[in-house]
């Protein structure tokens, strides 16, 4: 796994993981904003732009990660953040370690197996992955995804990078995950973000993890769509990473 560092070594260390399809850009704002004051890394997960990987299992994921922060930090981290399937790594990392992070931030996080979609993502992306090369339709996706402009090119970009077969391992991994019941054991302080906007799985799923660990904090995020805290509201959410992690010490 490659990883992109902002700020002092000798800083709190912040970890950021990006959502399905993007890459360490996902953060590059949050990034700038906090690497004044903190260490911030942003990993490359497997089978995404500028990875060195392909993509296999959430699990082995979490196990690359724990490992670099093993060898690398010690053995814990400040804070922890992920989007998406981020978040779902995240969850995993929890699941594995209960001393890991003082705080989580879990964003848009599916923590319910969608069955239908995972048997429909093989065939429907045989023959409809050339697609994403075409400029027009990766904006019409974009749009859908609720990528704002700015971040187009950088989504074009890596989205038309990732292989089919990773595209694929990814999407079937993100929609058959279920946190382990060892998250229950985890000590991190664990806030869950979710847009108003979202679908009602992303939804269910906050409160399927207040069912895990019922002192988890759920944070409904008005008028936002999948991803919109971290992708479109940066200062804010290095605002809200600042009060967590000022609340731990």
């Amino acid at each position: 796994m490659r990883y992109r560092e902002f700020g002092a070594e000798n800083s709190e260390t912040i970890l950021l993981l990006h959502g399905g399809g993007l890459s360490w850009w996902n953060f590059r704002e949050e990034a700038a904003l906090l690497e004044g004051d903190y260490r911030v890394i942003l990993p490359i997960l497997d089978g995404h732009a500028g990875s060195d990987r392909p993509f296999t299992t959430i699990e082995d994921n979490a196990a690359e990660i724990l490992a670099f922060i093993d060898e690398e930090l010690g053995g814990s981290v400040a804070l922890i953040g992920g989007l998406s399937l981020g978040a779902q790594v995240l969850l995993e990392l929890l699941s594995r370690r209960a001393e890991l992070c003082a705080c989580a931030m879990v964003e848009s996080v599916a923590a319910i197996p969608d069955r239908l979609t995972h048997a429909l993502i093989r065939p429907a992306f045989g023959s409809s992955y050339g697609l994403i090369r075409d400029r027009s339709f990766a904006r019409l996706q974009a749009r859908s995804l609720h990528i704002r402009e700015e971040l187009f090119e950088d989504y074009y970009r890596d989205t038309c990078q990732i292989r089919k077969e990773d595209m694929i391992a990814f999407l079937r991994a993100s929609t058959a995950y279920a946190p382990k019941e060892s998250l229950r054991d985890a000590r991190a302080e664990i806030h869950v973000y979710f847009g108003q906007r979202e679908t009602g799985q992303i939804r269910r799923s906050a409160e399927r993890l207040r069912q895990l660990r019922p002192d988890c904090v759920l944070h409904p995020l008005p008028g936002l769509y999948h991803g919109g805290f971290s992708l479109d509201r940066a200062e804010d959410y290095a605002r809200e990473a600042r009060r967590l992690l000022g609340g731990a010490r």
